[in-house]
């Protein structure tokens, strides 16, 4: 079992932080079944110790959960019902391609302190818990961990991750998919800057009827880039390159293909029920964590 360090922990979690997260639970809008008996009451009704209600007896049903006190009173048998525990599936999707280690604060790590924290909110409540670091599909795995003791394995995993190589949200969101075929939460973190385009990677991800939530995380550098002059640019992610002459109107169609190509991510996203957020790594992370996610829903 991996060692949860000091300096590891303290990289992406700051105790004090943790002790806030305590209080903290994730919630959907639905509630999932799991293939184990979880600590999460549903309104389904099964075989827990907490009682729900009573209904009517019918030929078949198990003795054990008659009500023989109300049968001592109105002559009538009743079978008490209980609430159902059921596990809630929480991914996190990672994208570790390398566009992700660009910016100040670095892109990677923010996103890496977000996951870490959805993480132990997730497992502090015992749900079940999986991460996943993807480019060009799914590269990391640390799948369906559960309990505060293991927090130290998610430390582990998410300061072990290289970036490299170009985001592919179409084979990653396919893989994730075929893997995945219970419902739950997923959660996406990523700059969603994919030449191979985001659409049909979500897509995928809207079948299974996951809850999704997907948080756009940019560095302050690519939205207010401070470039002038004659420059050869290259891309993080495939070496490709161009050169260009930097001036006032290049930098303002930037932005504004910026701003369009957000907006369009956001537009997507809203029309189909996907949870879309967005931030830039000069936010905090704890305020994207504690304000952020609380108002649309994910936590409560």
């Amino acid at each position: 079992m991996a060692v949860l360090t000091k300096s590891k922990a303290k990289e992406l979690l700051d105790p004090d932080f943790m002790n806030r997260l305590d209080q903290l639970s994730l919630i959907s809008r639905k509630i999932f079944a799991g293939k184990m008996r979880g600590e999460r009451l549903t309104k389904r009704r099964g075989d827990s110790v907490e009682f729900a209600d009573y209904r009517n007896y019918v030929a078949g049903d198990d003795l054990r959960h008659l009500d023989w006190n109300i049968y001592a009173r109105l002559d009538r048998l009743f079978i008490k019902l209980f609430l159902q525990e059921e596990d809630l599936h929480v991914s996190v999707l990672l994208d570790v391609s390398k566009s992700m280690q660009w910016g100040e604060p670095d892109k990677s790590l923010y996103a890496r302190r977000v996951a870490a924290a959805v993480a132990y909110i997730g497992l502090v409540n015992f749900d079940r818990v999986s991460l996943y670091g993807y480019a060009n599909g799914l590269q990391y795995e640390l799948a369906g961990v559960r309990g505060r003791r293991l927090m130290a394995k998610v430390i582990d995993f998410l300061t072990k991750i290289e970036y490299d190589g170009s985001g592919n949200l179409t084979a990653t969101g396919k893989q994730f998919a075929i893997r995945h075929p219970q419902p739950g939460i997923a959660l996406l973190l990523s700059d969603f800057i994919d030449k191979e385009g985001y659409e049909e990677g979500l897509r995928y991800l809207l079948a299974r009827k996951y809850d999704i939530y997907a948080l756009q995380i940019l560095s302050p550098e690519e939205m207010e880039p401070e470039l002038a002059g004659d420059l050869r640019l290259t891309d993080a992610e495939d070496a490709d390159f161009a050169e260009v002459t930097v001036g006032r109107a290049l930098m303002n169609r930037y932005k504004r293909n910026l701003e369009a190509y957000c907006g369009g991510l956001r537009e997507f996203c809203t029309r189909r029920g996907i949870n879309y957020m967005f931030t830039s790594t000069d936010v905090p992370f704890d305020q994207v964590v504690l304000s952020y996610f609380r108002r649309r829903g994910l936590l409560k």
